[in-house]
């Protein structure tokens, strides 16, 4: 599937890096941390922390934005965005901040223009739900957690 989705970017701060794929095929855009003049963060072992990127979205209505870690960095410092995928809707309009959380066992610090995560730009489907008395069997039937082996 090709085209392309416009999503209108406002800039914050005049310092806001926009979104960018850092390579030609990436999936997802790369979002950075937004801080001022020679402040950090510093994400202890277990701490979490909504970091500011300085850019507003507006995401087309059967759209949504997805933040998604960046797998490296979860890899090497175990930081990960807490709610992944955290969803931005298209009617939202405030700051695009990333809530992150530190799982490693040291202390991680984040400085502006830092990569933190990474948007994912996705189609959404418009579900209606239709109730009913009962659902249709299934092979799997209620079968939950762990019902289809290790």
């Amino acid at each position: 599937m090709s085209g392309r989705v416009k999503v209108a970017c406002c800039r914050l701060r005049p310092d806001a890096h926009l979104p960018r794929r850092m390579t030609d095929h990436a999936a997802g855009f790369d979002l950075s941390a937004c801080l001022g003049e020679g402040e950090s963060i510093t994400l202890l072992p277990s701490e979490r922390r909504l970091v500011p990127t300085g850019l507003a979205l507006a995401i087309p209505p059967g759209h949504e934005g997805q933040v998604r870690p960046r797998s490296g960095w979860a890899l090497r410092s175990g930081v990960t965005v807490l709610n992944a995928p955290g969803t931005i809707d298209a009617d939202y309009r405030g700051e695009l901040q990333v809530l992150l959380v530190n799982l490693g066992a040291e202390e991680v610090r984040i400085v502006h223009g830092d990569r933190i995560a990474q948007l994912v730009i996705a189609p959404v489907i418009d579900a209606v739900f239709d109730e009913v008395a009962a659902l249709d069997d299934s092979a799997r039937s209620s079968g939950g957690f762990g019902s289809t082996g290790v």
